[in-house]
């Protein structure tokens, strides 16, 4: 159930370059994004999208098509919960940044400092916070989310928090494969950046970033996991079908994934969180923040940093995905406008989401 690098990052690179927004009425603008979605919706076939658009202002426009799960005639609707998938990695990073600001954390704090009194592997001993959310530690996925660990996190009775030291603690025990300073797309990255918070403020991710950054932004929808009650359900593809995904068990990435990206909440209330990156960071971050945010480190391509693919403007781009669903964002600071589409399958969701994206991106942001 995690998530590859192409998967994540292959939507970046066919964004186009927008200008100003124009002055078109905005009843025609929406007729085209429904238009669009009408199209793109029937082309892919998931079994539901939303799709929409952020202004500086909150959001600007939003469609919803399809049913809630396969077999079922409830139609998937635009107040309902959506799962977001590793485009929460994005938040982590704010988190910290909230964090730096009020003097707890600091940018550059190196593993050993993150982790007192945890055997570190001599490799990533010169590691820093910033390389764990730039993906440039040199840790895998492969070597460290076995299928053991995977299971464990699932069945694991204790509190996320607890679970996350023991996993600190097996991370960072071991010689990494990779290099640091050359990108890696690392899930084991945010997961130890969510356990460096917990150190830091003695307080479990979860209550740590409701209480940083959902809270003061107003979003009060998030959870964590896979939605339930009456909220689209995720889609396994079996073959050409999509088979629902009971969100009652095994229906997401174990809990300890939380800071990698493992949350759910209404698209209206993650237009709220793009708005940050759309507003110099709307009054929860310095602008100077929001810079060092969606500046890429130097080095070896792709260009990617605090939870974004980031190109010249900079215009960001993430996708993220369980395997049962898939969401893309598309974030253009500049122009003040930012799209996100998410699907309840992951295969056709995907290519549905950057169609989606591209159209919206032309309507709202035209060259």
């Amino acid at each position: 159930m995690i998530a590859t690098r192409r998967a994540l990052l292959g939507g970046l690179t066919a964004l186009p370059l927008v200008g100003a927004l124009p002055a078109r009425a905005q009843e025609d603008r929406a007729r085209q994004a429904d238009a669009a979605l009408d199209a793109e919706f029937a082309r892919h076939a998931p079994p539901a999208m939303i799709s929409a658009v952020v202004g500086r202002e909150g959001l600007v426009w939003a469609g919803v098509r399809g049913v809630r799960r396969v077999g079922s005639a409830d139609p998937a609707a635009l107040g309902q919960l959506w799962h977001l998938g590793s485009n929460g990695k994005a938040m982590t990073a704010v988190l910290y940044a909230r964090l730096v600001e009020q003097g707890r954390a600091r940018w550059g704090a190196t593993l050993p400092e993150l982790f007192p009194g945890l055997t570190i592997d001599p490799a990533l001993q010169a590691a820093t916070i910033d390389d764990l959310l730039c993906h440039r530690a040199g840790l895998s996925d492969r070597d460290v989310l076995t299928r053991e660990v995977m299971l464990a996190g699932h069945t694991d009775t204790r509190s996320t928090r607890d679970q996350r030291v023991d996993f600190a603690a097996l991370a960072l025990g071991k010689a990494p494969t990779g290099t640091r300073g050359t990108f890696a797309y690392s899930n084991v990255g945010y997961i130890l950046a969510g356990a460096a918070i917990e150190r830091l403020v003695d307080r479990s991710w979860e209550e740590t970033i409701k209480a940083e950054v959902f809270d003061p932004l107003g979003m009060a929808s998030i959870g964590h996991g896979a939605p339930q009650g009456d909220n689209p359900w995720g889609h396994r593809s079996v073959g050409d079908q999509a088979v629902a995904v009971d969100p009652a068990r095994f229906a997401d990435n174990p809990p300890p994934f939380g800071p990698a990206g493992r949350m759910h909440m209404t698209v209206e209330d993650y237009g709220k969180f793009l708005r940050l990156y759309l507003t110099d960071g709307g009054g929860l971050l310095r602008p100077e923040t929001m810079t060092r945010l969606t500046t890429p480190p130097e080095g070896a391509p792709p260009a990617y940093g605090y939870g974004w693919g980031i190109q010249p403007g900079p215009r960001l781009g993430h996708d993220g995905s369980n395997t049962m669903w898939h969401a893309t964002a598309r974030v253009l600071p500049a122009k003040g406008v930012a799209v996100l589409s998410i699907a309840n399958r992951a295969g056709p969701g995907q290519a549905a989401n950057h169609a989606m994206a591209e159209a919206l991106t032309a309507i709202y942001a035209p060259a």
